[in-house]
């Protein structure tokens, strides 16, 4: 049972992690960019403050020390808000695919950001190999000529801002070393992180009156904040729970795919061979850094006769900086 909860948290967290790129890139026809991010953390912060009152003691919910308000803080700022603000800004000059690979560079960005955060961490020369194929990968994508630059590639380095406010976030989480579970900090993070878009469309003069409001907008509202927000974290978290934050991270290496069917099923997208190219360049780049973790994680991940009643093991120093509840 745990090693079929296991498989079914990553497929709904991998899928619904996937799905926020297309229905971002979707729902920016119907909603300004920054408006559409604050409105998504609306609709979270109501779904998860419902699901922790109901599943979680009130007690457990409140911060209790300084270490409880930088983690909620550096969640809320960077992992939530700042993260989603590059995303969907970004979103509108790429398509799916292509932001769900710039942003699966999350795991490679985060050692580096380690090593120079945290005491604990040093940046292993397996570590910087493996950064700098990530982030050649990255070029591969992006493609920055001057023609491709003025044809969308402000939107991609964006997309990449993204990646390193979300490694940056993870790292300060670990920093700060609350005792708050992730999911009471994200419940937390989600109203900060609205808090901060909402001001963020605010002074870039984003209302309510640039909305076209639509059945099919609401519905990607919907989806980003309840089933790619809400629901995407939840079942993240149980992944932490189960498998530890090693094997949970590979799901940053399934999101681009789904992203990629998504798209082209949905918007139409085309996937051409450069962004395939990119794409499995930024896999290897993962490979090298990961690769003691790989073997053990797709066993857990398929179990086996062998495995299915083994106990996951779970490493809380992992170099991508996630701390399991």
């Amino acid at each position: 049972m745990a090693a079929r909860r296991t498989a079914l948290a990553f497929l709904a967290a991998s899928l619904l992690f996937g799905g926020t790129f297309v229905a971002a890139k979707y729902g920016l026809q119907f909603f300004p960019p920054l408006l559409f991010v604050s409105l998504r953390f609306d609709v979270a912060a109501v779904a998860l403050a419902a699901y922790v009152l109901l599943t979680r003691p009130l007690r457990s919910l409140l911060p209790r020390s300084r270490r409880d308000l930088a983690a909620i803080a550096a969640a809320g700022v960077f992992s939530v808000g700042l993260t989603n603000a590059f995303l969907f800004v970004g979103q509108q000059y790429a398509t799916s695919a292509i932001g769900a690979i710039v942003f699966s560079l999350n795991p490679i960005l985060t050692p580096v950001f380690a090593a120079l955060l945290l005491d604990d961490e040093r940046l292993s020369r397996r570590t910087a190999l493996g950064m700098a194929v990530g982030l050649l990968g990255v070029a591969v994508v992006v493609n920055p000529t001057p023609d491709s630059l003025l044809a969308g590639g402000l939107g991609k380095l964006l997309l990449l801002g993204g990646a390193a406010s979300a490694a940056l976030g993870s790292v300060l989480i670990r920093r700060a070393d609350g005792d708050l579970s992730s999911t009471t900090r994200t419940a937390w993070a989600f109203p900060l992180g609205a808090l901060l878009t909402h001001a963020l469309a605010a002074a870039d003069g984003q209302t309510l009156d640039a909305v076209t409001w639509t059945h099919t907008g609401l519905a990607a509202l919907a989806f980003v904040g309840v089933f790619a927000g809400a629901l995407a974290f939840i079942a993240y978290f149980t992944l932490l729970d189960d498998a530890g934050p090693t094997h949970a991270n590979l799901i940053f290496y399934v999101v681009p795919l789904a992203a990629t069917a998504g798209g082209a099923l949905v918007l139409d997208e085309t996937i051409t061979p450069l962004t395939v190219a990119g794409f499995l360049v930024v896999f290897a780049g993962f490979a090298i850094i990961g690769s003691r973790h790989l073997t053990t994680a797709l066993t857990d991940f398929l179990p086996t006769d062998a495995t299915q009643n083994a106990t996951p093991t779970v490493r809380l120093d992992d170099a991508t900086g996630h701390d399991a509840d």
